[in-house]
């Protein structure tokens, strides 16, 4: 024992750990020995590479020496006599001599989607942002239209009939550069539009950035320019000149409001009315579109009639361009009814350049409605067979018979008219459209 009051160690072991000196248990616990560390080995990779030299060495240098003596063709890579190439020389710094002979790798090239091929193209062309489920090709039904109902981009503002902001141009051509992913060769777009600035700017944009997109991607795809349509427009309000879309009334609206404000003499017209209630809806932070559709407003187009005139469009459309794409830049409160019209609740307000996907399907009169990860199927209407909801109006369902003549037990979903003018129904059934459905008396 030292000074300390320690045993000290003896041959290198602590004395917990040493035995007694009579044979029995040590005392204290015992302490595991720690591993080694020290290694006089060669690591993995030199020893690999020290055996590749032996094999090397023993297999390749006799049938090397015998080739050259024999005369049976030159040194292959004409590595021999090369000191970069010498056996003493590393495999891994052989390899970096070799690579630094080859052409540097900044070399000028030509554009990725002039030298790729098919396979590459496809990849490049696939649309890695789309979160739809696909069946696969067997089991999904034949689509007769694919439709995208657009609503517009970023606006100036609605207190006039303004256009598109920088940012709302920017989406509508970003919309149309992600459009020529998604369709392939060979195939139809057209695109249409409602009559007001938002929405033709919106369509041109979307133009646009189809046909570059179609450019970059090498499609041949046919598509036809932007037109106006009537029955894509947005909802309506009845003022003293007409009918005008519930922005362009904004003018008129202001104007007779500060003249009954300053004057203060007599009630106000009922369209005045409706219309300041829709505006001060949006002045107080409220949605004005959740406004039109749920409360009813006599001066103003209801949300069912919209519907009815964007189906009497779609299937214009459709039977004018059988198996195209089509594309209608419109405005957000009919595309919103008509979602509510095939889900049966509010989904909420799209948003600048957000779609509505509609695929009629072929044979039938069935098309599937989808948004924001919904899916509905829903009948396509018979416009031609909706009741115009007049006050003169009796409705009896039609009942089918056959070829003699007998009635069938069951009737149709089919309606015809029981007394009334055929031709001032058809008028307004079609608020405006009817043109676009045909003679109703032909039914």
């Amino acid at each position: 024992m030292n000074d300390n009051g320690h045993q000290p160690e003896r041959d290198g072991v602590p004395p917990a750990d040493r035995p007694p000196r009579d044979g029995g248990e040590p005392t204290g616990p015992r302490r595991t020995p720690l591993p080694r560390t020290d290694r006089d080995e060669a690591p993995l990779y030199l020893a690999r590479y020290h055996e590749r030299q032996a094999r090397e060495q023993a297999a390749g240098a006799p049938a090397a020496a015998r080739n050259a003596s024999n005369g049976d063709g030159p040194d292959p890579a004409g590595q021999q006599g090369d000191p970069l190439h010498d056996d003493a020389t590393p495999l891994y710094l052989r390899r970096f001599r070799d690579r630094r002979r080859q052409a540097p790798i900044t070399t000028d090239q030509r554009p990725l989607w002039e030298r790729s091929g098919a396979g590459m193209q496809r990849a490049m062309s696939e649309d890695n942002r789309n979160k739809e489920i696909s069946a696969p090709p067997q089991a999904r039904p034949a689509i007769a239209n694919e439709i995208y109902l657009v609503r517009h981009g970023e606006t100036q503002g609605y207190s006039t009939e303004s256009g598109l902001t920088p940012l709302g141009t920017w989406q509508a051509h970003t919309w149309g550069h992600t459009l020529a992913k998604r369709i392939r060769a060979d195939e139809q777009v057209v695109i249409a539009c409602a009559a007001t600035n938002r929405a033709g700017q919106t369509a041109d944009q979307i133009h646009r950035g189809l046909e570059d997109g179609l450019t970059m991607f090498e499609k041949d795809v046919e598509v036809t320019p932007p037109t106006a349509s009537e029955e894509f427009r947005n909802f309506g309000v009845a003022t003293p000149d007409g009918i005008r879309d519930v922005t362009s009334a904004f003018r008129q609206y202001y104007s007779q409001l500060e003249a009954f404000e300053r004057t203060a003499l007599g009630d106000r017209p009922m369209w005045l009315v409706e219309i300041d209630r829709f505006w001060r809806t949006q002045q107080g932070g409220a949605d004005p579109i959740t406004f039109w559709l749920q409360v009813p407003m006599l001066h103003f187009e209801p949300p069912a009639m919209c519907v009815r005139r964007f189906w009497v469009g779609l299937q214009r459309l459709a039977q004018r361009y059988p198996g195209a794409r089509l594309v209608v830049a419109t405005h957000s409160g009919p595309i919103r009814a008509f979602a509510i019209a095939a889900f049966g609740y509010d989904p909420g307000e799209p948003y600048n350049t957000e779609h509505v996907r509609v695929k009629l399907l072929e044979g039938s009169q069935e098309a599937l409605v989808s948004f924001r990860n919904r899916v509905q199927e829903v009948h396509v209407p018979e416009i031609e067979a909706l009741p115009t909801w007049q006050l003169d109006e009796r409705w009896r369902p039609t009942v089918p018979t056959t070829g003699d003549g007998r009635s069938k037990s069951a009737p149709s979903d089919r309606w015809e008219p029981a007394v009334g003018d055929d031709a001032s129904r058809e008028g307004a059934m079609h608020g405006g459209v009817s043109a676009a459905v045909g003679d109703r008396s032909s039914s």
